[in-house]
């Protein structure tokens, strides 16, 4: 009796592995920061002003005034999860008011940031290229 072919199907695991793996979001390791300054003049400059401080053209319209988001560092240091969240929609609390959930609008590449208990948070490249933009302007 002939012996069952082996070979090929070990062969074709490291490609069925590098399919897999190709299909997981980006660590977002090599983010543009220049591309989140550029989004968030976009998206979010109207209302938290250019340079982030919360004083935008539209605040004067605004029944709650937007955030400084030069000041997000605590004690635990940067919040980058939770505001990633906050931007893509999933922090319901944040949105319960008139700020717009972005998610959908900075759809991309799907990426992954580290949040600060070194739990993943699953978003957009776009979101997290704005959430380390805002990472740079924090005074």
């Amino acid at each position: 009796m002939p012996r069952p072919a082996v070979r090929p199907v070990l062969n074709a695991i490291p490609i069925a592995a590098a399919l897999a793996l190709s299909a997981l979001p980006a660590r977002a390791d090599t983010v543009d920061v220049a591309n989140g300054a550029a989004l968030f003049q976009a998206h979010c400059a109207a209302c938290h002003g250019a340079g982030a401080m919360g004083d935008g053209p539209m605040t004067e319209i605004l029944e709650i005034v937007p955030a400084d988001l030069t000041q997000l560092n605590d004690s635990q240091g940067f919040p980058a999860g939770e505001i990633a969240r906050a931007i893509d929609g999933r922090d319901m609390i944040a949105h319960g008011g008139p700020m717009p959930v972005f998610g959908r609008i900075l759809e991309d590449q799907s990426a992954v940031l580290d949040a600060r208990d070194g739990s993943p948070v699953f978003t957009s490249q776009a979101v997290v290229e704005i959430v380390r933009w805002l990472e740079t302007v924090q005074r």
